[in-house]
């Protein structure tokens, strides 16, 4: 009997379809990225590394997740020394407005102090290794004073101000005692919103939070023994952990955030530009800024 050639043809693309399907769902699994085909449950990874200047695309990540049916939980990973208040502030709570509708398990990387720990505290459940630095529950602000230095290269500074504290930290000049007062009082409200965080995350005491709340870092191991970290493991057993949570304990795959698709040319600007802004942002808030940042020898 003579077979059709349509439905051979047919026949052809079934086979073909399905050897496609097959092969991009292994590929998705041994890659552990994002892909379109997959059986298993999805558990979405958000990375905050390195100083945190900004915060937009964190929170774009985080709400991107959040409103994918599809991601069962997600693994905040935090290898992070801290950095900007405010953007700090602004990952910690999307992470908590997330977990409305989400499980988010964090995971500490090598370091995960001061903004690092802010935010980490906004999660269901937090696991750091036993070598992780923690800590550093603190704010800092630093001012350079340049006078001495301008003295002897002969350069002179004129202001005009419009209100007495206007020029407070000027590298020109000392500060009065009474502009330290102002600046210290500053740094005492952000320390203490810092505190409260950890208070209410974590449900400690503000007695016993304020005994370890000095600046001090801590391993990951004295972390747990202090209720700031509640299991200790890598990033595959807070991954676990997430889908413990979400109630699908059983095989997942790791997805990780969609990237925008630009030509070469628009990319290698992009990565130029993002570079220098982040770079001029970091020294800015590590020299000047007002931060929840552990750094060392400052």
């Amino acid at each position: 009997m003579r077979k059709h050639p349509v439905i051979v043809g047919v026949l052809i693309l079934l086979v073909l379809s399905a050897f496609l399907y097959v092969f991009f769902y292994r590929a998705g699994l041994n890659s552990g990225k994002s892909t379109r085909f997959y059986s298993r449950d999805k558990i979405g990874v958000v990375t905050v590394e390195g100083v945190i200047a900004d915060s937009i695309k964190i929170t774009e990540q985080l709400d991107e997740f959040g409103k994918d049916n599809s991601i069962v939980a997600v693994v905040l990973r935090v290898d992070s020394p801290g950095g900007g208040v405010a953007a700090s502030q602004e990952i910690h709570d999307a992470v908590i407005e997330l977990k409305k509708t989400k499980k988010v398990v964090v995971s500490m990387g090598s370091i995960a102090a001061s903004g690092g720990l802010l935010i980490a505290c906004a999660a269901d459940k937090i696991v750091a290794n036993p070598g992780t630095i923690t800590g550093s529950i603190s704010a800092i602000m630093h001012f350079a004073n340049l006078e001495e230095l301008f003295k002897k290269v002969g350069v002179k500074s004129a202001v005009v101000k419009s209100g007495k504290y206007k020029d407070i930290g000027s590298p020109f000049r000392d500060m009065t005692p009474e502009e330290k007062v102002i600046v210290q009082d500053l740094v005492d409200d952000i320390y203490n919103q810092f505190v409260d965080v950890i208070v209410k995350e974590r449900n400690l005491s503000r007695e016993k939070v304020i005994e370890i709340a000095d600046g001090r870092v801590f391993s990951g191991r004295r972390a747990k023994e202090l209720g700031l970290v509640d299991d200790l493991g890598d990033m595959a057993s807070a991954a676990r952990l997430a889908s413990k949570l979400s109630g699908n304990e059983g095989k997942y795959d790791l997805v990780y955030p969609s990237k925008k698709r630009i030509s070469v040319f628009d990319f290698i600007v992009d990565e130029a530009s993002s570079k220098i802004s982040s770079s001029l942002r970091e020294k800015l808030e590590s020299g000047s800024g007002l931060s929840y940042l552990y750094y060392p020898g400052r």
